[in-house]
This record gives C-alpha cells, sequence and structure tokens, in this order.
C-alpha cells in the first residue's frame, strides 16, 4: 500500500485568514482577566445596574484575545442583553450581530446549495468513494481554541440561540420593513432547530411568527406610501416648469401581475 501524500499545505486566502494565538502563559493571563470583568459586570447586570453592566462587558471585550470567538461572542451577546433592558434596540442589533458572526468562526453556517459542477453520477462516484468536506485551516484553529478554553461546539449551539433571539427581538422592536423582515428570518432560523428552545422561548418565536406577516405587511405599505409621497413632490418639481405636475398623469395598478400602466391625463391639475 503505497504512503499516504502529506497533507497540502494552507492556501494564502486560509493563511491569511488563521488566527495568530499568543503564548499560552499570555493567553491564561488575558482570559483571566477578562473572566474577571466579565463577572464583576454579569453581578451588576443580576443588580439591574445595565449600564454598569454594559461597561463591564466592553471592558472585558477589551482584554479578551480576540481568537478566542467563542468568548468574544459570550461578551458581545452580553453587551446586547444589556441594550435590550435599556431599550437600545439598534445598539442591540448591532451587539447580537457581532456575536453571531463570532460564532459562525468558529462553527461556519453550511453553505447555500449550488448547482454540481459534475453530473449526478460523479457526484456519487465521489459519495461513494468516501469524499467528503475539509475544514480549512482558519476554522481548525478556532476550533482548538474552543477546545483548550473547555467548551464544545454544543455550547456555541446554545449561545447562538441566545444571540438570535436577542437579535430577533431587537429587530422586532426597532420596526419597518427591513428589520421586521430580519426578525422574521431570525425566528425562522430558530424553529429550525427547536430543541435548542425552552417551551417559554418556543412559544413566543411561534407567536411573533404570526403576528409578522401583518405587521411586515403593514409597514411595507407604510414605507411604500411616503416613498411615493417623496417621489411625487420631486416629480412636482421637475415637471412645473412645463405646466405639468403628476396629477396629469395615472398610474393604474394591474393586480395580476403586480405592475403598472400609465396613462397622461391632459386634463390633470
Amino acid at each position: 500500500m503505497p504512503p499516504s501524500s502529506p497533507p497540502p499545505p494552507p492556501s494564502e486566502q486560509e493563511a491569511q485568514d488563521t488566527p495568530l494565538t499568543l503564548p499560552p502563559d499570555q493567553e491564561s493571563a488575558l482570559l483571566t482577566e477578562t473572566t474577571s470583568t466579565k463577572a464583576s459586570a454579569n453581578k451588576s447586570f443580576a443588580q439591574a445596574d445595565y449600564p454598569s453592566a454594559l461597561l463591564g462587558y466592553q471592558k472585558a471585550l477589551a482584554t479578551c484575545p480576540a481568537y478566542l470567538e467563542y468568548d468574544v461572542a459570550v461578551l458581545h451577546a452580553n453587551i446586547a442583553a444589556c441594550h435590550l433592558k435599556l431599550a437600545q434596540w439598534k445598539d442591540g442589533v448591532d451587539a447580537a450581530t457581532l456575536a453571531l458572526e463570532a460564532l459562525d468562526r468558529v462553527d461556519p453556517p453550511p453553505p447555500a446549495a449550488a448547482p454540481a459542477p459534475f453530473s449526478d453520477a460523479q457526484r456519487e462516484a465521489a459519495q461513494d468513494a468516501g469524499e467528503v468536506a475539509e475544514v480549512d485551516s482558519a476554522t481548525e484553529a478556532r476550533i482548538e481554541a474552543l477546545s483548550r478554553t473547555g467548551r464544545t461546539l454544543q455550547d456555541v449551539h446554545k449561545l447562538r440561540t441566545k444571540a438570535l433571539l436577542r437579535r430577533a427581538r431587537a429587530r422586532h422592536e426597532v420596526g419597518g420593513w427591513a428589520s421586521l423582515q430580519g426578525a422574521q428570518d431570525d425566528y425562522t432560523t430558530l424553529l429550525k432547530a427547536p430543541e435548542q428552545l425552552s417551551s417559554l422561548d418556543r412559544e413566543a418565536v411561534q407567536r411573533a411568527l404570526r403576528t409578522l406577516p401583518a405587521q411586515l405587511e403593514q409597514a411595507k405599505n407604510a414605507e411604500m406610501a411616503d416613498m411615493m409621497g417623496k417621489l411625487k413632490t420631486l416629480g412636482n418639481g421637475i415637471l412645473k416648469p412645463f405646466g405639468l405636475s403628476t396629477e396629469n398623469f395615472q398610474f393604474t395598478k394591474d393586480e395580476a401581475s403586480g405592475g403598472y400602466s400609465m396613462q397622461f391625463n391632459q386634463n390633470g391639475k
């Protein structure tokens, strides 16, 4: 049996993405300081002193090694929780998103389905041969850091659920067409792994998904009406020198296609 060939060297992109790590003693010292600061912030949060807790989590983030993605994500998720308690919804969305991005670097989501560049027969042959996708070196380094701090991918999944719940709620509170759509997307993602949700959270997610479609439609109509009003004002300004206004143009919606047809009305005012 021929000897196995050595693994190929990492690509240039992988080399750039692979995080540089500190010596063990420096990493341990910084992580100890981060943990102590976070514990103090946790006490402030438990006492409902959310501004102090927020500052504490931000201070802990400043000392946490950036490549310890799970610990970074925990702090961002805690910062998001503070913003929610303070009704700072947009800041809550941003902090929860940073937490989710850090977790995605440890446990990347599956790529979107794309057309296979080869035939079904070739794909089946590859599967029969046991070919599987490899973890790139950058992700491998982050998983090693996760294990080194005593965490597992199950911890990542639990934290991802918390961050998604916080971002979904914050987006829901922000309101508006885009934010409500984002909230609906987050709630839908959460229901794909219902085992990660408590019964109360699952009920809250299901309740939100029942009410969001009507809220989305209302927000969409309101924003479309506002946009059309602004366009009408702009159009009137352009047409006025020619003795015309937008009233000279009648738009009729085709309910079947959703498109519009335009007719010119000389008698419009």
